[in-house]
């Protein structure tokens, strides 16, 4: 998908605040109000724009220990059945298939390491197919960005 300068400018005030209005983004790029409104459609329906949503801050609910825990599957064939299981995890906020050793890598998030220890236990290390897993604790996020616009 092709974007102009305006298009970027609009992206970047969004992307700053998603709750920006749409006329207060109009008297900083100089167009109309209607013409940024139709710009926004046109970049949602393009799928350029992919959602927008609302960012729970974990701690405030108690949730204190993020974690990138490396899962191995025993065999390929069980990999889509242990993938099911995961999503009805709540902890398990990202799955992703990785090249490397792990056959998927999940972010989680949990209220202290205890109940990290518990998810593992309990929930991940007990699912048919995972053999084992590789467990990295987030001690503090030092980058959290979306891709920018140039």
């Amino acid at each position: 998908m092709k974007i102009d300068g305006l298009d970027k400018q609009i992206l970047i005030e969004l992307t700053s605040n998603s709750r920006t209005p749409i006329l207060e983004i109009s008297r900083k790029i100089g167009i109309s109000g209607a013409a940024i409104h139709q710009r926004i459609r046109k970049l949602n329906d393009s799928g350029l724009i992919a959602g927008h949503q609302l960012k729970i801050n974990p701690k405030v609910l108690g949730y204190s220990t993020l974690a990138f825990i490396g899962v191995y599957f025993d065999k390929a064939e069980r990999n889509s059945e242990a993938i099911k299981k995961m999503k009805k995890i709540p902890e398990i906020l990202e799955c992703h298939y990785t090249t490397g050793n792990w056959s998927v890598l999940v972010k989680v998030i949990c209220k202290n390491n205890e109940h990290l220890m518990t998810l593992l236990n309990k929930e991940i290390q007990s699912i048919d197919g995972v053999s084992r897993t590789e467990t990295f604790i987030s001690l503090e996020q030092q980058i959290d960005r979306q891709i920018s616009i140039n």
